[in-house]
Formats: C-alpha cells, structure tokens, sequence
C-alpha cells in the first residue's frame, strides 16, 4: 500500500499542472483581456456588449443557468464526442451529468458575482476588484468551486455512482492527494483571468467566464487528443 501524500508531494503535482496548463492560461487571459479592452476603447464592441449587457440583464438567471451549461458542458462534451480516440468516454447519461452540473454552476455563479457587488460595489475600482478576487480565490474556490468540480467530475467519471467519490474522500491523504493540486494548478490560469472578469460590469462577468471556460477545456481536450495521437 502506498503512503498518504505529503504537502510537498500535493504542490509538486499542482506546479506541474500549473506548467502543463501554462500557455492554454495565457492564451485566454489575452483573449479575456481583449475583449475588456475592446468593451472601455473600442466604440463598436463596446456598442455591441452594451447591447448584449441590457439582454442579460432583462434575462437574469435563466441566461446564467442555460449559457453556462451550454459552454461549460455541452460544448465540451460534444467536442470530446467528435473525436475517436475520446469518444466512449462519456455516454449520453454522463453527458446529462455534466449538464446537470453546469447548470446548477450557472446559479452558483450567478449568485456568486451578484453578491460580490452587493458587497463591495459594482464599480471597477482597484479596490473593489482586489477585494473581489481575494474572495473569490481564497474563499469560494478553495471551499467551494474546487471541491464541487472535483466531485462532479468524480461523480461522472464513475458512471453517475456515488460509491467510487465516497470511497476516494475515505482515503487517507484525500485533500492533499486529489483537491490541493488541482488548486494549485488553477490559481495559475484563474487568479489572472478573474481579476480581467471584475473589471466588468457586474452582468457581462458570467458570459465572459463563460467563454473563458470553454475554450479553457476545449484546449485541454484538444491537448490530451494531441498527446494521445499515435507518431
């Protein structure tokens, strides 16, 4: 029987996921960033998203709720199904999974944006995004989004059983094992790209980590395709 994983085992493992997911990360960040740039400097994008901003305010939830299962699985899932060397892993059962998931996350965002400018403001002061990202990183997703990720993915990756997720948590060194390099791995992407999101208005955050979110795992699928491929 292998040993528990030690905090400097977790670490090592994150750093390498940081390294892996180093330039899919700086890649959307320039993507993320031109668009802001494009929404304060560039008279018909920012005509265009102010257009889109008054719909996604008129739309409130629903929008959250379908775009982000939309972008953060169906476009996945169906990416992953095109291609044979993916294309048993998930079945139709585990696709709604992951629908399910994205949905219930739309909410989860939606909640998690609007609140944080309930609680510090819907300006985009350097006060107010810091306090923003500190949150968001420190708090919600360390105790919230990587757990709920891990879980979902754990979940559909079995089948839909719950078994297999109670019997990885019940294993010793779970956190440092499974969660903390995957939190490590993360702050390298998200941490830059959700201080870009803030700089937003509050309603047109969601549909930018939206598309964020899904180039984000379409590159990854594409990557693990690449790296799969036979020479």
């Amino acid at each position: 029987m292998s040993s528990p994983p030690t905090f400097r085992d977790a670490c090592q493992t994150g750093l390498r996921g940081a390294r892996a997911n180093l330039v899919p990360g700086l890649v959307l960040q320039a993507f993320a960033l031109a668009l802001v740039l494009g929404y304060y400097f560039a008279p018909g994008v920012a005509e265009a998203l102010k257009e889109f901003e008054a719909f996604r305010f008129r739309v409130g939830i629903p929008y959250s709720v379908i775009s982000t299962a939309v972008f953060g699985g169906l476009i996945p899932w169906l990416y992953i199904k095109s291609h044979p060397a993916t294309r048993n892993r998930y079945n139709i059962k585990q696709g709604a999974g992951l629908l399910t998931f994205w949905a219930y996350k739309g909410l989860e965002l939606h909640l998690l944006y609007t609140g944080l400018a309930a609680l510090f403001g819907h300006d985009n002061s350097f006060a107010t995004i810091a306090k923003k990202v500190v949150f968001d990183q420190t708090l919600y997703g360390p105790l919230l989004a990587a757990p709920g990720m891990w879980l979902a993915y754990k979940w559909v990756e079995g089948h839909l059983a719950v078994s297999p997720v109670i019997a990885s948590i019940r294993k010793p060194g779970w956190f440092l094992r499974e969660l903390l390099p995957v939190i490590i791995a993360n702050l390298g992407v998200w941490l830059p790209t959700v201080t870009i999101v803030y700089t937003l208005p509050t309603v047109l955050q969601l549909p930018l980590e939206n598309l964020v979110l899904c180039f984000f795992t379409l590159m990854l699928a594409h990557m693990s395709l690449a790296e799969n491929a036979p020479e």
